[in-house]
């Protein structure tokens, strides 16, 4: 019988590369994202439906997609969105946008799937950034809300550890993801200075394999050098 498993902006990126580890390893994947059409990739067990994390209405009409809820096993809590600029020069908008995708959308599908993860002693992965944990210039709200993402999942390890839910925090460096579209930077041309998607996938099909007692629940991720350039834009 195949697992369930839930992962939010699963349509690219390290999302995407996630839901194709968790489909080698027998699960069905029940994915959210905005626009489910500008994925590719197909599977009979990949189910990728349309939701917005901003409104938090659309999560209960998505968990209505998933015909078998009472088998989910595992969440990932993967979405993201990211816009860097002087507080005084950021729009309400785009602060609410981050604050319902990163901590808002989060906190309420634990909530809502907290209980069929006791049942199933599932697994809940959150996946951070270690702009939460670092002063970031003109990041001030993005890292905030991942520092706030971050005390969540541990809190909530110690709070469903004892009902044997495994809570893991992933909290990768700079990735090669589209993640950098709306920002003025993106990752250096050297593969040694950025994560692939992939690698974080790999990551957390090494901690869901070991079934011998070991719980980690923190990872840090980062790639052997630090180089990062500026975009260059044509006038």
């Amino acid at each position: 019988m195949r697992k369930i498993a839930v992962v939010t902006g699963a349509s690219r990126g390290i999302g995407l590369a996630i839901s194709k580890m968790l489909l080698k390893l027998n699960y069905t994947v029940y994915g959210i994202c905005r626009n489910p059409n500008r994925c590719d990739f197909k599977d009979d067990h990949f189910h990728l439906n349309k939701g917005d994390l901003r409104d938090p209405k659309t999560i209960p009409d998505f968990l209505k997609t998933i015909p078998d809820q009472e088998k989910i096993s595992l969440l990932v809590n993967n979405a993201g969105v990211a816009y860097f600029s002087p507080i005084e020069e950021m729009s309400p908008e785009k602060i609410t946008e981050m604050i319902q995708v990163h901590v808002t959308a989060p906190i309420l599908l634990t909530q809502a799937l907290t209980r069929i993860l006791k049942k199933n002693e599932g697994r809940i992965f959150f996946i951070g950034s270690v702009s939460g944990m670092e002063i970031s210039p003109w990041g001030n709200v993005y890292g905030s809300l991942k520092a706030g993402l971050h005390h969540f999942a541990r809190l909530l390890f110690d709070e469903l550890r004892k009902y044997s839910v495994k809570v893991h925090l992933l909290i990768p460096d700079i990735t090669k993801t589209e993640f950098y579209e709306h920002l003025n930077i993106e990752p250096d041309t050297d593969p040694k200075s950025y994560l692939l998607p992939e690698q974080i996938a790999t990551i957390m099909k090494q901690i869901l394999l070991d079934d011998s007692g070991l719980v980690i629940p923190e990872v840090v991720l980062k790639p052997e050098l630090f180089k990062i350039k500026r975009k260059k834009y044509q006038s």
